[in-house]
């Protein structure tokens, strides 16, 4: 028998039971002695089945009865309001070019550098096609009974993708019953409507367990005009368009732009969408000690976005002498007398807000499979060895839609046919005109994925402080994509830019390994050792080494040091050309636009990113405070050869100042001739991170209540990107890196009743662009929860209960803030009931 300390039961029943006081558990909350004999589990961060789960890597834990408190409808709602995460991963709040997709973010590293599992076992990137990443609204939160958060690299372990750590769904397993579950929510301004009913049926046989689910979810949206704190959007491209910068009045005479059109009448910020989840887990003794396991997830999304009317900005070709006017535009009198004159390419700026089309409607239909099965069992139960294999498959299709584009040739000749037609200065009614120009952009794009995996595990022999357990296997992986954009668009004759179709694959062959050695009764080391080989970059080997001491009773100490690594997306390595209007200065005075199209293209010689990783820290229960524990960690990530795109506007000013071959780079021609500027993937980037987590968590009885306080606080030290530092700052296209967040939270329970107070704050950052202070924000949430009977509990609560505004951002990401990063549809109500027979 293994004799274990008050703080090695403290951490293994946290982490089994993932107790439900607050949003976040971590590895060191309190629990109350057990058994020494506990059966032997898998761990997020180890293949290593082992009866401890503490490890040498910090892991947070959030289970069900949190998911519930807080009202999160979900995954990447609860995941973002962690203090670990940071950037701007996209969401639910994320209008403009998210395609409905969800998704996770730790550290702010980049989504691709987050690895998501479902049980212990890849995921199926998805979304609209050849995606780099997983989308988390594939996975219902009916289905989930907790999500365990590895905050630390795991690349030696998992392979590719787990830079930043790892986010393991594990799903509703040993099921007896049948539940109902009713949840929903609306703002105090009596929008943004979300709901879900789920259901969940299981059963027990001499040998097995089958359990169901299924579930359905609709989330309603909340345009951004209708918050009064909303900074008008002012567009250059209005709805009456305008020729060179110049637009006719109500007398018809030619008069300069003044104001703006306003966008954010017609944007979100609360995107709407319905999800479609059907699911189950069966496991099932077949004799001679040989499980059968299995898993299969089906989820429907169908979401919408929806952006002001399509902005046509034209270059229109200016009549000379001689040419047919049916075929270029001609410059009456007025227009010359207005002083407009075309340019040194004979072609004149024209813009117009397509409102008399209507705004444009974007819209994704996916579907996405995950089909996951294994076999496990001993080789001698004597002998402690164990063996599984496994096959998972993913599967994800989209079509994708946009309401109301504009064909580009079309409207020129249009124009060219009719310039009057374009040019009263008053909103158009010729509806037949209209349509001839007007299309609905479609597209369809898909992912797909098998993995095959074997393994061994168990005790290869004991010392005198216990037995050294390991893991050794081998697993072949595929991954395919593509993405086939509309005609127009490929043949470049939309307003939107042109881009091409994407389609390629790669397959991996990976041999892992991992030790567990008790050096003594207080010190364990953890070795892990990878190897994968790539078809289409060559070979990566990575490692990790861990340790853990207990120095007492009370204290144990941790560290980490690991290498990892990610490889090349299909899109990054075959997604050919896509056009980009970036906002840039052209140093050359050619460009007068503020928005010039870049062509981002991939590459297929792209090397995969390499990271070293390292944490340090410790756990702390003291045996005089009965129920209290902390964690403090530190942790630092370097990474290098980051797949990047090169400053444009930094190589445009190089070209400018003589630099050739910064001008061959980017495709500037001479005289800075920016018709083919071009800024392709490369391996140029790096990041380097640091920061200190800390948690406490403590249970006691008082007043007769069951207490229970969780705080979490991460504090950023460093955040470096491509040789610019965003410590502490905000920006639009990069996100939030504050140095602090925090998360508090102090439940009081009694017999059938319990109410959680729970806040969230994130600090004072730098605006990056204006260089000037962005406030910080305190977020107040309140929920209940009661137990009529057995078989009844309600629940309820209020998100933002004192309706906090977002921080102003001056290059906000939309509506003068950036929503990915602070609430910006205000007060929420919730409630929610659940019904077991």
């Amino acid at each position: 028998m293994i004799k274990r300390s008050k703080l090695s039961n403290s951490i293994n029943v946290a982490l089994l039971a993932s107790v439900s006081a607050a949003s976040a558990v971590s590895v060191s909350a309190y629990a109350e002695e057990e058994s020494a004999n506990v059966e032997r589990i898998a761990v997020t961060g180890s293949r290593i089945q082992r009866q401890d789960m503490e490890t040498a890597s910090p892991v947070t834990v959030i289970d069900a009865a949190a998911i519930r408190s807080e009202g999160f409808t979900t995954v990447d709602e609860l995941l973002q309001a962690q203090t670990s995460m940071a950037g701007a991963a996209v969401g639910s709040s994320t209008n403009n070019g998210s395609d409905g997709v969800a998704q996770v973010d730790l550290r702010g590293m980049g989504s691709q550098r987050t690895l998501v599992l479902l049980n212990g076992r890849r995921m199926v990137n998805s979304g609209s096609g050849a995606d780099s990443s997983v989308d988390l609204n594939a996975i219902p939160v009916a289905m989930i009974a907790r999500v365990e958060i590895l905050k630390d690299g795991a690349s030696a372990v998992y392979g590719s993708d787990a830079i930043a750590g790892v986010v393991n769904i594990i799903t509703k397993k040993d099921f007896e019953g049948f539940q109902i579950d009713v949840q929903g929510g609306m703002t105090d301004k009596s929008d943004g409507e979300n709901g879900e009913i789920s259901a969940l049926y299981g059963f027990n046989t001499d040998t097995g367990n089958y359990t169901f689910g299924a579930a359905y979810s609709e989330r309603k949206g909340v345009i951004q005009s209708d918050r009064d704190w909303t900074d008008p959007g002012n567009s250059s491209t209005t709805p009456n368009g305008s020729l060179d910068g110049m637009v006719k009045d109500a007398d018809g005479n030619w008069v300069e732009r003044e104001e703006g059109y306003d966008f954010t009448q017609d944007s979100f910020y609360q995107t709407p969408s319905k999800r479609y989840s059907l699911f189950a887990n069966m496991t099932q003794e077949l004799g001679s000690d040989v499980i059968l396991t299995g898993d299969i997830l089906y989820t429907k999304r169908k979401s919408n976005q929806q952006l002001a009317a399509q902005p046509a900005i034209l270059a229109l070709d200016v009549c000379e002498a001689g040419d047919d006017p049916t075929k270029c535009f001609e410059l009456d009198q007025d227009m010359i007398d207005a002083g407009m004159a075309p340019n040194a390419d004979g072609q004149i700026d024209y813009r117009k807000r397509m409102n008399d089309v209507g705004p444009r409607i974007y819209s994704q239909d996916t579907d996405t499979w995950r089909v996951s099965a294994g076999l496990e069992g001993s080789l001698d139960i004597n002998t402690g060895m164990n063996w599984d294999v496994s096959y998972t498959y993913g599967n994800n299709k989209a079509e994708t839609a946009v309401e109301n584009s504009i064909n580009a040739t079309l409207m020129a000749d249009a124009i060219y046919a009719d310039q009057d037609a374009w040019l009263t200065g008053q909103p158009m009614t010729d509806q037949a005109l209209l349509d001839s120009v007007a299309y609905t952009e479609k597209a369809d794009g898909g992912n797909e994925q098998h993995v095959f995996s074997a393994g061994l595990n168990g005790e290869l022999f004991d010392l005198d402080a216990g037995p050294v357990a390991f893991a050794i296997g081998a697993e072949y992986r595929y991954e395919s994509g593509y993405y086939n954009p509309d005609p127009i668009i490929v043949a470049g004759e939309g307003t939107a830019a042109q881009q091409d179709p994407t389609d390629g694959n790669y397959n991996v062959i990976s041999i892992f390994q991992e030790v567990s050695v008790p050096f003594t009764e207080k010190l364990t080391g953890e070795f892990a050792l990878r190897f994968d080989d790539y078809s289409t970059f060559g070979n990566a080997s990575t490692w990790k080494i861990g340790l853990t001491y207990e120095a007492t009773d009370d204290l144990m100490i941790r560290t980490v040091a690991a290498t990892g690594f990610r490889a090349p997306s299909v899109s990054e390595l075959y997604g050919g050309n896509s056009g980009s209007y970036d906002y840039l200065e052209d140093p050359w005075g050619n460009e007068q636009d503020e928005q010039i199209l870049v062509n981002y293209t991939s590459d297929e010689d792209l090397e995969p990113e390499e990271s070293e990783s390292y944490t340090a820290g410790l756990v702390y229960s003291p045996s005089y405070v009965d129920g209290m524990s902390l964690t403090l960690d530190y942790w630092r990530f370097k990474v290098k050869n980051a797949i990047t795109r090169l400053d444009t506007q930094n190589g445009l000013n190089n070209c400018f100042a003589g630099d050739q071959a910064t001008c061959e780079l980017f495709n500037i021609g001479p005289n800075g001739d920016l018709s083919n500027l071009t800024n392709s993937l490369t391996n140029v980037g790096y990041q380097d991170t640091s920061g200190i987590d800390f948690n406490l968590a403590y249970r006691f009885d008082a007043l007769n209540l069951d207490w229970t306080i969780s705080n979490d606080t991460t504090y950023l030290l460093n955040f470096e990107q491509d040789g610019i530092d965003y410590t502490n700052t905000i920006d639009g296209n990069f996100g939030a890196y504050a140095q602090v967040r925090n998360n508090f939270s102090i439940k009081a329970a009694q017999d059938d009743w319990s109410v959680m107070y729970f806040n969230r704050y994130i600090g004072e950052m730098d605006d990056l662009s204006a260089g000037t202070k962005v406030d910080s924000v305190l977020y107040h949430n309140i929920s209940a929860s009661y137990f009529i009977n057995d078989s009844w509990m309600l629940s309820a609560g209020v998100k933002n209960l004192t309706d906090e505004e977002p921080s102003r951002v001056s290059n906000g990401s939309d509506g003068g803030t950036v929503p990915e990063v602070y609430d910006t549809i205000g007060r929420t109500y919730f409630a929610g009931v659940t019904m077991k027979f």
